[in-house]
């Protein structure tokens, strides 16, 4: 099998075709990178979450080694809250979790003030990475920047235990930390834009797995609505990750108004594609732990081929990724496996594949 096809096109070339209907040698193709860009230069997690220089040179090195089509600057889930408050544990090589939220109880809600992305906790690192990922190579890859979604990031300021108590029994608190997180949230996007990249929003929380499609509606839903309608409002386009189970939500996600939907593995593509493939454009959603990390080079082929099968054709476009972030440790073969195995698909995808 060949290995290591040569693509034809720039990833902004790439997008822009595709976006027009014009011919395009392959899909496009993105791995979600995350901490696996500090294995690429060899230095630790922790080394790259405080220093901007350092993650930008990960994340810029990791793009030219695997040649997939977004950087997405992003070390860990809990950068907004952080610089809200909440304590983050940094471990020497393992990604930050966190370590106790920025309130303890709803006394101090509104004490809670809108981050400011230019001065607080480690935002402004990653903002000085993006501006040099952007100088660096953002003529020929688009580089976005990952925004926490305001019910995330809600439960990162409370807890994510009394987050779900509140959802039934204090909707009133659930709301204004919502609000205070939009407002963090609406701030980092504007600065991620000056920075000249696009912002790129996760939601982890809002999944079906851990809130009913009820709740999502009533907690979710309103903010990141106002969320993306101010980011379009700035020229950009919106991707949408949302952990676990989201089929029951996937029309919701559309009403909020995302441009592409970022499937996690827990979902079937084709099910995607049936009910809302031709409203946005659908990502995802080649398995990060069981294939991407533990499978082998052949297995991640295989399962990139059946992702194209199933959504290569779905109305609004398809880009091939993996479900979710990649794990840390994912092998650099695998992830040579499912770029190689786009290409050697290419595009026009054709038929018995």
């Amino acid at each position: 099998m060949t290995k290591h096809l040569q693509d034809q096109l720039t990833p902004l070339e790439r997008l822009a075709a595709y976006n027009q209907g014009r011919s395009i040698d392959r899909l496009p193709c993105v791995p979600i990178v995350g901490n696996t860009a500090a294995r690429v230069i060899g230095v630790r997690i922790s080394e790259c979450r405080g220093n901007g220089p350092l993650l930008a040179r990960a994340h810029i090195e990791a793009y030219r080694r695997f040649k997939y089509d977004t950087i997405r600057i992003f070390t860990d889930l809990y950068t907004q809250a952080e610089a809200m408050g909440a304590k983050v544990h940094v471990p020497l090589d393992e990604t930050a979790f966190l370590a106790a939220p920025a309130v303890a109880n709803r006394a101090e809600i509104d004490a809670l003030a809108p981050a400011d992305p230019c001065r607080d906790g480690n935002l402004p690192q990653h903002l000085e990475a993006m501006r040099i990922a952007v100088a660096a190579v953002g003529k020929e890859v688009p580089v976005t920047g990952a925004v926490t979604g305001p019910f995330t990031n809600a439960s990162f300021l409370i807890g994510a235990e009394n987050l779900t108590r509140a959802v039934l029994k204090d909707p009133e608190t659930v709301h204004k930390l919502c609000e205070v997180s939009l407002a963090t949230a609406l701030r980092y996007a504007e600065a991620i834009i000056a920075a000249g990249c696009t912002p790129s929003l996760t939601d982890a929380m809002s999944s079906s797995t851990v809130i009913s499609p009820r709740q999502f509606r009533e907690f979710s839903f309103p903010y990141l609505k106002r969320l993306i309608a101010a980011i379009h409002n700035r020229g950009k386009s919106v991707t949408l990750h949302i952990c676990g189970k989201t089929s029951g939500i996937w029309p919701l996600m559309a009403d909020a108004g995302a441009d592409c939907l970022s499937i996690d593995n827990d979902a079937d593509l084709a099910a995607a594609k049936a009910a809302v493939g031709a409203r946005v454009r659908l990502m995802g959603n080649v398995k990060p732990a069981e294939t991407m990390l533990q499978g082998t080079p052949a297995a991640v082929r295989a399962e990139v081929r059946e992702c194209i099968g199933k959504a290569h054709d779905s109305p609004k476009g398809y880009i091939v990724a993996s479900g979710c972030s990649l794990p840390t440790e994912t092998p650099f073969t695998n992830i040579e496996a499912m770029v190689d195995a786009v290409r050697e698909v290419g595009f026009p995808v054709q038929a018995g594949l």
